[in-house]
């Protein structure tokens, strides 16, 4: 492959808070987006993960969703949007407003299925509308995130259980447990979400957490304010290993919403059962609980299976990441992973794996003119 055969210098995979960011500084430093940098997002639509949440989840109900950058310049930001819409739609109005505005022309429903290294970078297969279609760029900047990737962890007799089971990223209304025994499983705003959501519509409802939940004081949830929880990602991604939970290092906001079902008795949680049967569960201790469906609210990993051939994987099970870049291939970039996947940690990220994106290709331009030049 030569330098003609090349079609842009960079792709981003994933246009959510992470992918945007990087955008945006790109476009500041003098790429042109859709000719310099292209961006491939697998959703039918704008708004990156929280195009597929849940209606009834407001804005003020999750973490804090921190602007993008330059969203100023439209007079947009989360703080002042209204709170009595659902946030997918605030979330996916904002960012096709930014999308427009910045003319990033983002490639949509693009599904990366698979990422190869060649002589002059990389090749991008991806699924869309009009099939399976290859992109190739000289650096690669990942910007999945995990909705992609639900995890649910296993326990004995899950295979037993008559009634249903389903993670975060299959729920959709309150309603479809109206008169149910809910087991929810998780220790994070998603599954103290789900309880309130409940409370007045399922027949019964048991709350189980590996961990017991720290509730901290304030209104919002600032993970960058949580140094340990950043802390402990930053050394989990530089030494390949399984990224630990943001959640488990960070605890819940007390919020007055969270406070007044804390005081009404909603939100004790117990510990986890040890067991599933055909119809509840089953703790060491011999109790027992009835359910008719148990909702897996226990977090997501990394979607990364489309790099599965650049063979980035440890033995420990993650990817050795450090300061946003690969270290086992100095031209692919990590956007909102580990330590950066935050709101605010993507943002800040977006700017540094910019700068390093254009001192990459700025490299490669002046080992060419080398090569060129030696023969």
């Amino acid at each position: 492959m030569t330098e003609s055969d090349i079609d842009t210098s960079v792709v981003v995979v994933g246009a959510g808070q992470a992918g945007l960011s990087v955008a945006y500084y790109l476009r500041r430093l003098g790429l042109d987006p859709g000719n310099e940098f292209v961006m491939l997002d697998r959703g039918p639509g704008t708004g990156g993960a929280w195009q597929f949440r849940w209606d009834a989840l407001r804005l003020g109900y999750a973490h804090k969703v921190h602007d993008l950058p330059g969203m100023d310049e439209l007079s947009l930001s989360f703080d002042t949007a209204d709170k009595a819409l659902p946030a997918k739609e605030v979330v996916a109005d904002y960012y096709a407003r930014y999308e427009e505005h910045y003319g990033f022309q983002v490639v949509r429903p693009a599904d990366v299925t698979r990422v190869e290294m060649n002589a002059e970078g990389f090749v991008v297969d991806f699924e869309g509308p009009y099939g399976q279609r290859e992109v190739s760029c000289h650096v690669l900047v990942n910007a999945t995130g995990t909705w992609g990737a639900p995890f649910v962890p296993y326990y004995p007799g899950m295979n037993e259980f008559r009634g249903r089971h389903l993670h975060t990223a299959e729920y959709k209304a309150a309603e479809d447990f109206a008169g149910q025994n809910v087991v929810v499983v998780g220790g994070g705003t998603s599954a103290i979400g789900f309880l309130m959501e409940l409370e007045e519509v399922a027949a019964s409802l048991t709350w189980v957490a590996r961990r017991p939940i720290e509730f901290l004081e304030g209104q919002d949830l600032n993970i960058e304010g949580g140094v340990s929880a950043v802390a402990l990602q930053d050394e989990a991604a530089r030494e390949g290993r399984v990224l630990p939970s943001i959640v488990s290092t960070t605890g819940v906001p007390r919020s007055r919403r969270i406070q007044a079902a804390i005081d009404r008795g909603l939100l004790l949680a117990r510990p986890m059962f040890s067991s599933i049967e055909a119809d509840g569960v089953r703790w060491s201790n011999g109790a027992f609980r009835p359910a008719d469906a148990i909702i897996w609210s226990t977090g997501f990993r990394p979607e990364l299976r489309h790099l599965a051939p650049l063979k980035l994987r440890e033995k420990s099970g993650g990817i050795v990441v450090g300061k946003n870049v690969s270290w086992k291939n100095p031209r692919l970039f990590f956007a909102g992973y580990g330590p950066t996947a935050s709101t605010i940690g993507a943002n800040r990220a977006g700017r540094a794996i910019a700068r390093q994106v254009v001192a990459t290709l700025s490299n490669l331009a002046t080992e060419r003119r080398n090569a060129s030049a030696g023969h």
